[in-house]
């Protein structure tokens, strides 16, 4: 098992290399989130400034990446998907891998997925051009972004200070700090964040790299 996760660990740095090719955008954090449109897994087209007004989450997934599978097996995501929701945040789980490539998938299976894992996005989006993502500089599965109720992007980075490798697997949520969970309040007071950027790590985003 061990050899296995080392496998996927490397595969995944290696195809990480890759996202330099990609033009991917920079979003400044205490400055206006840039604003998107891309259909859910339920086909209705979605826009950021839909929820003008309310606090919003993104969250970039692939089901099949080691860290994101960790993240739901253990229940650690769903947990804070929950914080937040209670707290009215909308949380919108996105992914962007390509059709053909880790961690795509169709509406069905998206829908399939969240049921079977207890998730609780407000929504899927399917961002299989990755248009989202490269807006939003998306590099890793997870990378979390915090959006205020005035459309301010507050966060962006991971979800916690665990880190990736071999470590990431031995460690203890509960014993981690969670960037997310920890700056909810905030978020919601429309404040600055204590801790508002931080490195992401995990899967690489499996981008149509053609």
């Amino acid at each position: 098992m061990k050899l296995f996760l080392n496998l996927l660990i490397t595969l995944s740095i290696t195809t990480a290399s890759y996202a330099a090719e990609i033009k991917l955008q920079n979003p400044a954090t205490n400055f206006q989130a840039p604003n998107f449109s891309v259909i859910n897994s339920y086909g209705q087209m979605i826009e950021l400034t839909d929820f003008a007004g309310t606090p919003v989450i993104l969250e970039w997934t692939n089901h099949e990446c080691p860290y994101v599978a960790r993240h739901y097996n253990e229940n650690n995501m769903q947990r804070v998907q929950k914080i937040a929701q209670d707290a009215g945040i909308v949380w919108l789980s996105i992914i962007s891998s390509t059709p053909g490539d880790q961690g795509h998938v169709n509406p069905d299976k998206a829908n399939a997925l969240t049921a079977s894992r207890g998730a609780r996005p407000s929504h899927v989006l399917l961002d299989e051009s990755g248009k989202v993502g490269m807006l939003y500089g998306a590099k890793t599965t997870p990378h979390m972004y915090m959006i205020d109720a005035n459309g301010i992007l507050r966060y962006k980075g991971a979800i916690d200070d665990i880190g990736r490798g071999m470590q990431f697997f031995n460690a203890s949520f509960e014993d981690a700090t969670n960037y997310v969970s920890s700056q909810v309040d905030d978020l919601i007071a429309k404040k600055s964040l204590a801790i508002d950027v931080t490195t992401a790590y995990g899967c690489s985003v499996k981008y149509n790299y053609d």
